[in-house]
Parts: structure tokens; sequence; C-alpha cells
């Protein structure tokens, strides 16, 4: 234990590999890295550089001594100079280089460009691994007749496997808008303070094509294709909204779903994983709480509202840059990846062991059912010589009669009702031989075949190993 304050996203939640990514060394040691690309394309474009001094500087890269830059910090009062001094001590043959040309946002953001892909390509695997949890529930249960609702209202019949098509079909939006950010994200390069790259203009005496290949190496060295058009001296933090857009959007798909979990399993439907030994509620021994989808319920919210952050910030980017998105940036980006990083792990959980009450499932079926098979009993009274308008009568009042008796808890009679009708002229044996389930979940198990079948390429190799989370 500690006095200190501890985020739970970092003691409970995330993951490892992104709390790494978002660690300090993960940061520091990546600026060290832009250093050394930066001096190697100095030196194969003709600047006063030696191969020793990048030698130095790459043997380095670890052996940050965080206690020198906590006092060189606390003197400055600057945080990337800061880190310029302590690798001069370490790498002395080359700190006179270090930095040549550039301002602190050379490190700064392109550092924040290179974790950010990472944790997005992260978050992409992560997303497909739900995605293929839901896939195998859905062929599962593709047939297996279930209540629909609208407005959270008994509609028509649906099948298990086909509503989990529609948890399905988010993520794999989630994956499509994944993979447009990833693709269209930009290295920054080095620009200079301004972004007009004037201090190269003067080391490299007026050769705009070196800088050019300079920024080209650099790039090319951290795995971006392309850097941004034009820019001040950060790279536009319109990509950040984006960012947390994209990730916002993954914590909406998450919560529709678990949200619709919840609800389920008030009604004994579906139950999210529960261990043999987990305790539902302190004082009410018999509890089954779906307490994993109201974590990532709860989680989502949090991770929506984070989101604001970059819009706010981007808009107030005064000129060619203001230090006012600093300090939120370092709180929001961080938090909204560890975030999605966490909700997904719940996610993976919960898919991972879904269960099905089928004998509740059939059982809700069989009660609203009449209800549901009214039209067709219609259409099949009509055929026998009834009239349209006179049976519609007929069924409302019977249905409403029906329905003061489920009220006081008795059972659906709607069948008997409509067959002692003279008017209605079916038997109660013929009215039951049209209340067969499968009879009205229309195309729900050929819809979710398909639609799992055209993303199948995309869960190829995807890991199915649940995540292992803290209750």
């Amino acid at each position: 234990m500690t006095n200190k304050y501890e985020s739970p996203l970092s003691t409970r939640y995330a993951s490892d590999y992104m709390l790494k990514l978002f660690s300090q060394d993960t940061r520091y040691q990546t600026w060290r890295k832009l250093w050394v690309s930066l001096a190697k394309a100095e030196m194969k474009l003709g600047l006063p550089i030696t191969q020793t001094q990048v030698d130095a500087l790459e043997a380095n890269i670890e052996n940050i001594d965080y206690q020198c830059v906590k006092e060189r910090e606390k003197e400055v009062r600057h945080d990337v100079m800061a880190h310029v001094y302590a690798y001069g001590k370490v790498a002395p043959e080359a700190a006179g280089i270090i930095h040549l040309g550039a301002t602190s946002c050379y490190v700064t953001d392109n550092a924040d460009l290179v974790i950010y892909r990472d944790a997005l390509k992260y978050i992409r695997t992560e997303v497909l691994k739900v995605a293929a949890n839901l896939a195998d529930f859905a062929i599962k249960y593709k047939d297996l007749p279930t209540l629909g609702y609208t407005h959270y209202q008994p509609a028509q019949l649906v099948t298990v496997g086909k509503r989990a098509s529609l948890w399905l079909q988010d993520f794999m939006n989630d994956v499509e808008e994944l993979d447009f950010v990833i693709e269209n994200m930009k290295f920054l390069g080095c620009r200079g303070t301004t972004g007009t790259e004037a201090s190269f203009m003067d080391l490299f005496e007026g050769d705009a094509e070196k800088i050019d290949e300079m920024n080209k190496m650099i790039s090319q060295d951290f795995g971006f294709c392309h850097i941004v058009d034009v820019c001040g001296q950060t790279y536009p933090r319109k990509l950040d909204s984006r960012i947390l857009n994209c990730l916002s959007s993954v914590a909406q798909s998450c919560y529709r779903m678990a949200n619709d979990i919840r609800l389920l399993q008030h009604d004994r439907q579906i139950e999210e994983p529960f261990e043999k030994n987990q305790i539902g509620s302190s004082a009410m021994a018999y509890k089954r709480n779906p307490m994993r989808s109201e974590r990532i319920c709860s989680l989502s919210r949090y991770l929506m509202a984070d989101a604001m952050n970059a819009p706010m910030t981007a808009s107030v980017q005064w000129m060619e840059r203001t230090l006012d998105d600093s300090a939120n940036r370092r709180i929001s980006m961080p938090e909204g990846f560890l975030c999605a990083d966490a909700i997904l792990r719940l996610a993976q959980n919960v898919t991972d062991g879904l269960h099905v009450n089928e004998k509740i499932v059939e059982n809700t079926v069989k009660e609203y059912l009449p209800f549901i098979a009214t039209e067709n009993l219609m259409m099949e009274a009509v055929k026998k010589g009834g009239n349209r308008q006179e049976l519609h009568e007929v069924i409302r009042k019977c249905s409403m009669e029906a329905t003061s008796r489920m009220k006081n808890g008795e059972k659906c009679d709607l069948p008997a009702r409509l067959a002692a009708e003279p008017a209605f002229g079916m038997t109660e044996d013929e009215i039951n031989q049209l209340l067969k389930p499968e009879l009205y979940t229309g195309r729900c198990g050929q819809q979710v075949y398909d639609y799992v079948e055209k993303i199948r390429p995309l869960l190829a190799g995807i890991s199915r190993d649940a995540a292992e989370i803290n209750l």
C-alpha cells in the first residue's frame, strides 16, 4: 500500500502492455531515440556530427538519471532541457549536438505520435478479440428465438444471435474507424519553432531538399510514411480530437452491449460470467449482480466525457501554438487510452463467458408469442372466410382481456379466448399450430451467418484468451 494517490486505471484496470507504453521510461526513451535519429540524419546530410557522437547517444538511450532530470528541471523549469542536460551528462562527447536545430515539440509531439499509434494498434487488436467472441456467440445462437424489444417493450421475435450481431457490428464499425485513424496519422518531423524550418535553412545553408530528406529519414525511422503538410510548432491538435473520438466510439459500443446484458440479466435471460466463489453482495448472499457489465458502463461514461477534452483544446490553439494544451494532454490522452484498454479487457471477459438461460428465454417467448402471432392468425382466419375488420376487433378485445389476466399473475389464455369466438373460425389446436417461434424470427439466422462470414477474414488468428481482470 502507498500513502499517495494512485489512479485505479493503473492499479486495477489497465493491461501491463498499456501501462508500459505510457510509462515514463517509454516516453523519455522515445525522446532519446528521436534525438539519435535527428543526429544520424544530420550527420548523413553533412552537418559536423561524428559517428562516435551518434554511438554515444545510442548507447545511452535507456540510461536515464531521473534524479538528475528532476534537479535540473527544478532549476531551469523546462522538462525537455532538463532531459537534454541529463542526456549530455551520460554521453558527454555528444552533449554539444543533442537537439541541434530542434524545438521541444520535436521530441514531445513526435514521441506522443509514436506512442498513440502503437496504442491505437493495440486497441484495434483488443476490439477484434471482443468481436471474435461475439461472432462465435452469434453463430451459436443464431437460430434461438428470443423476445425482441422496442422501447424496452415486447416486440416481434428476434434470435439471441441476431441481437449479438448488433453488438458485433458496432465493434466492427469501430475497427473501420481505428483503421482510418491509424492509416492517416502523419509524423510532425523536425520543423522548428513555428513550423517554418528556418533553423534548418540556416544549418543546411538554404538547401531545402536536405531538410525534406532529413524529415523523411526521421519519419521512416519510426515507421511513418508521411509528415504533416504544414504545421505550427506542434502537430495539429485536431488529431487528438480524432483519436479520443475514436476511443469514445469504442466506449459507446461497449456501453451499449453491457447495458443490454444488464437488462437481460435482470430478466434472467442472459448472464455475464460468475465465478464459483464470487460474492455478489456483502449483505444479500444470493445476489448475482452484473458487476462487470456495470463497470464497463461506468468506465465508458468516463471515457466518453474525457473525449471532450481534445476538441476544446484543439479549438483554442492560438496562432502557431499555445501551451495550455500541455497539462490537459498529459492527463486526457493517456487516461483515455488506459480507460479504453480497461473497458475492452472487461468486455473480452464478459463476452468470453456469456451464459444463456435457454429455458427462461423459451418461456418468455411462449408468454408473448400469442400476441406476436395475432397478425398471422388474423390472415389465416381471413383465409377461412372471416372479415378482416371484424377479426381485428375480436383480436383487440381478446388481447386486452388476456393482458388484464396476466397482470393479475395468471397465464396467458389468448388462444383459448380466440377459439371461443365464433367469428374467428379457428379451433385452439389450429391456433396453436401457428404458435411456433421459428415462424416469427424472419431471416435472423441467415443474417447472422452472412454477416459473420463477411467479417471472418478480419477475425482470423485473433487470440480468444480471456483477459485477466481484477474483480
